[in-house]
C-alpha cells in the first residue's frame, strides 16, 4: 500500500515556504543592486521578490502548527523539492525583467545556477542588467554551500533537529563534524564560505577588476559555479595574469573540503596535511597541470588557442597559467574559461573530458564523483588482487589510517555504477533529441558533473542556447541529480520509498 499518511506534510511545506522566504531575501538584495546601478529593472526585481516572499510567507503561516518531527523520508523530499521550488521561483527575476523571456531558458539558467553547473543559454551576457547578473551569481552562491545547509542553521529557531537534512544534502562518504551539533557545523561552514568570498572580492578589486565584476566572480568561484559577467568569461582578463592567479587559488580552496579550511584556521595544519583526500587532490592537480602545461607549450597552436599576447612572463608562464587554470576549472567543476581548450590538440580535449568525471573533494562545493570515492574504489580494487591470492585474509580498505566499513565501500561502488549508468542514459537521450555524438557525450558529462563547458557545440566558447527545449529540460534534470549526488533524487522515483512502513 502506498500512502502519504505517514509523511509530515505540514512540516515539509513549512520548510519549503522558509526556503522561498530566504530566496526572496536574496532577490531583494539583487533589487538593491539594480537600484544602485540604475539598470532600469528595479521594479521588476522587487516584484519578483515580493511574489516569492508572499507565497513563502503564506505557506509558512498556513502550516505553522506542524508536528516538529522529521524523519529520513521527509529529509529527502525537502531537499529535492526545496531545490525544485527554489529553481522554479528563481526564474521570476529573469521572466519579470525580460532578460530571459522563455520559461524553458529561464528554468535552465536558474537550475544551472543553483546546481553550480554554470552552463548558460545567454549569448550576450554583457547586455544583461546588473541586478539580473547579480541574481544569476547569487543563485550559484546559495546553491554552492547548499540551501538546505542554510536552512539547518535556522531550524533551531523552529525547534527542529536537522541531521536528516544534512545527510540527504551530503550523502557522500566522510562525516567529519566541526561540532557535535549539526546546526553549529552549518554555521561554521557558512562563516568560512562568507569569509573566503569577501577576501577574494577584495583581492580581485585590488588586482584591477571593477567591484561589480569582483563580487560576481567571487560568488561564482567559491560556489565552483562558473557564471561570469563577461561573454569571454575569465579570458577577458588574459592580459592581467594576477586576476587569473587569484581565481586559481580560490578555485583550489573551493574544491577542498571546507572542514579542512576550518582546521587550517584553527592552526591544526597536521590534520590538513595528513588527510588522504587532500594529498591526492593536490597530487592530481599538480600532475594534470604538468601534463597540460607541457602539451600546451610544445604542441598547442598558440594562434588558435586564445592564449594571451603579448605574453607577460613568456610562453611557458602563459602555458602554465592556462594549463593550471583549466585543470582546476574542470576538476573543481567551476567551469570558468581562460581559453578554448578544445583547440589545444585532440588529446587535451579528451584529457579535459576525462577530468569531468573526477570532481573535487567531499565536503567542498565542487560537483562530480569526488576524489575520495575514486581513492576508495582504487584501494578496494588493489585489495581485490590480494584477496584473490589470500582468500582467508581480512584486508579492509583504509582511509586516513582507519578501516572503511564494507557498507560504505558498497555504497561508493553502487554510486559509481549509478553515476555511469546515468551518464550513458544522458548521452542516449541527448542523441535521441538530435545532438551529435560529441556534443551529447560532452553535454551529459558536463551537466551530470555540474561542470559547465563541454565538447562539440557546447564547448568552452559556445553556450547551451541552441539546444532543443526538450534537451534543456533533460539537462536540467541531469544537473539536479548530479548536484544532489543521485540517490537523494532517484530514491523518490522508487515505489518502496512511498510505501507505508
Amino acid at each position: 500500500m502506498r500512502s502519504f499518511s505517514r509523511l509530515n506534510l505540514k512540516l515539509i511545506l513549512h520548510l519549503l515556504g522558509l526556503l522561498l522566504a530566504v530566496n526572496a531575501g536574496f532577490m531583494l538584495l539583487s533589487a538593491l543592486v539594480s537600484y544602485i546601478y540604475d539598470d532600469g529593472v528595479v521594479l521588476q526585481m522587487f516584484n519578483a521578490a515580493i511574489v516569492t516572499l508572499a507565497i513563502g510567507s503564506v505557506t509558512m503561516l498556513v502550516t505553522k502548527n506542524h508536528r516538529k518531527e522529521i524523519q529520513k523520508r521527509e529529509g529527502y523530499i525537502i531537499v529535492t523539492f526545496g531545490w525544485l521550488c527554489m529553481s522554479i521561483f528563481g526564474t521570476l527575476p529573469y521572466l519579470f525583467t525580460g532578460a530571459i523571456p522563455s520559461i524553458t531558458n529561464a528554468f535552465f539558467e536558474t537550475m544551472s545556477g543553483y546546481t553550480t553547473t554554470g552552463a548558460s543559454i545567454l549569448s550576450d551576457i554583457e547586455s544583461i542588467p546588473e541586478g539580473v547578473l547579480f541574481w544569476r551569481s547569487i543563485t550559484h552562491w546559495i546553491g554552492g554551500m547548499g540551501i538546505i545547509v542554510l536552512a539547518i542553521a535556522i531550524l533551531p529557531l523552529l525547534g527542529i533537529g536537522g541531521m536528516q537534512l544534512f545527510s540527504a544534502e551530503a550523502p557522500g562518504p566522510g562525516g567529519d563534524k566541526l561540532h557535535p551539533r549539526i546546526t553549529d557545523t552549518a554555521k561554521r561552514l557558512w562563516v568560512i564560505y562568507v569569509s573566503y568570498t569577501l577576501i577574494e572580492t577584495l583581492l580581485l578589486k585590488l588586482a584591477g577588476m571593477s567591484f561589480f565584476d569582483a563580487i560576481n566572480h567571487s560568488l561564482s568561484t567559491l560556489s565552483t559555479g562558473g557564471f561570469s559577467t563577461k561573454n569571454a568569461s575569465v579570458a577577458y582578463w588574459n592580459d592581467q595574469p594576477i586576476i587569473q592567479y587569484i581565481i586559481i587559488i580560490f578555485m583550489f580552496l573551493a574544491g577542498t573540503n571546507f572542514v579542512l579550511s576550518y582546521f587550517a584556521f584553527k592552526t591544526k595544519f597536521s590534520k590538513v596535511l595528513q588527510d588522504d583526500e587532500f594529498k591526492w587532490y593536490t597530487i592530481a592537480i599538480v600532475s594534470f597541470t604538468v601534463i597540460a602545461t607541457l602539451l600546451i607549450y610544445f604542441k598547442a597552436d598558440i594562434s588558435l588557442s586564445s592564449i594571451d599576447h603579448p605574453m607577460v612572463w613568456g610562453r611557458f608562464e602563459s602555458a602554465l597559467r592556462h594549463g593550471l587554470f583549466q585543470v582546476l576549472a574542470i576538476v573543481t567543476t567551476t567551469g570558468f574559461v581562460s581559453a578554448d581548450y578544445t583547440l589545444w590538440t585532440p588529446f587535451l580535449a579528451v584529457f579535459f573530458f576525462g577530468l569531468m568525471f573526477l570532481g573535487g573533494s567531499a565536503g567542498s562545493t565542487a560537483g562530480g564523483i569526488k576524489i575520495v570515492r575514486h581513492l576508495i574504489m582504487i584501494k578496494n580494487g588493489i585489495l581485490e588482487f590480494k584477496r584473490s591470492l589470500h582468500p582467508n585474509a581480512i584486508l579492509p580498505v583504509r582511509y586516513n589510517n582507519r578501516a572503511v566499513g564494507q557498507p560504505i565501500v558498497y555504497n561508493i561502488l553502487g554510486f559509481f555504477i549509478l553515476y555511469m549508468l546515468s551518464f550513458i542514459m544522458g548521452v542516449l537521450v541527448f542523441s535521441w533529441l538530435g545532438l551529435d555524438f560529441k556534443t551529447a557525450l560532452g553535454g551529459a558529462a558536463s551537466t551530470l558533473g555540474n561542470v559547465g563547458p563541454a565538447l562539440g557545440d557546447l564547448g568552452p566558447v559556445n553556450n547551451f542556447g541552441a539546444l532543443p527545449a526538450a534537451a534543456k529540460w533533460w539537462a536540467s534534470f541531469l544537473m539536479l541529480i548530479g548536484r544532489l549526488e543521485l540517490f537523494t533524487v532517484l530514491i523518490l522515483l522508487t515505489p518502496f520509498f512511498w510505501r507505508n512502513r
